[in-house]
């Protein structure tokens, strides 16, 4: 008796099965949710090490698409753009805690809101993990003013937030009768 072939519908996605370094550029770049938070500028305290995040944006990001306006050119436009790579997603210590190359790189699954997850680019903002419509340009803002503008939301993960209570009923238990 032959077996029939798997359901494609049925496997597990991309981001569970390959690592980083096993993915195809449109995987890669799919990986990205759109929340805009590395685009942020982030000031590293030389005597502590600790990493500060301010609401001020790259100037090529567009606040109101939480994309980049040149993203084709961005490295050549802004020297210091991290374009980021598997080791640097394992190296890098301001990737923000939602980003989903860290998740995945830890061996953790995406959250509901992601875009590959939700099949909508739009639960990213709608969930308040992105950066629209929360910062500012850093045309015309000098370096050394950077600290008048430090923020905690981006290096916050929403989800430490949530009580256990407040997470519902383990999967599977959902809707089920007493």
């Amino acid at each position: 008796m032959k077996r029939p072939a798997p359901d494609p519908a049925d496997e597990a996605p991309f981001w569970r099965r390959r690592s980083l370094e096993e993915m195809s550029r449109a995987e890669w770049e799919s990986l990205c949710d759109g929340c805009g938070r590395c685009c942020l500028n982030k000031l590293e305290y030389a005597d502590t090490g600790i990493i500060a995040w301010t609401d001020i944006a790259c100037r090529l990001f567009d606040d109101a698409t939480c994309r980049c306006s040149d993203y084709p050119h961005r490295s050549e436009r802004i020297p210091d753009c991290e374009t980021l790579t598997p080791r640097k997603v394992r190296t890098l210590t301001w990737l923000p805690p939602t980003c989903a190359y860290k998740l995945v790189a830890e061996g953790r699954d995406l959250y509901w809101w992601h875009p590959l997850v939700s099949g909508d680019p739009e639960t990213v903002h709608l969930a308040g993990i992105s950066a629209r419509h929360r910062t500012r340009s850093e045309e015309g803002i000098p370096p050394e003013e950077f600290d008048d503008y430090v923020v905690d939301w981006p290096g916050e993960d929403p989800a430490m937030r949530i009580e256990v209570s407040e997470r519902g009923k383990a999967p599977g238990k959902r809707g089920a009768r007493r």
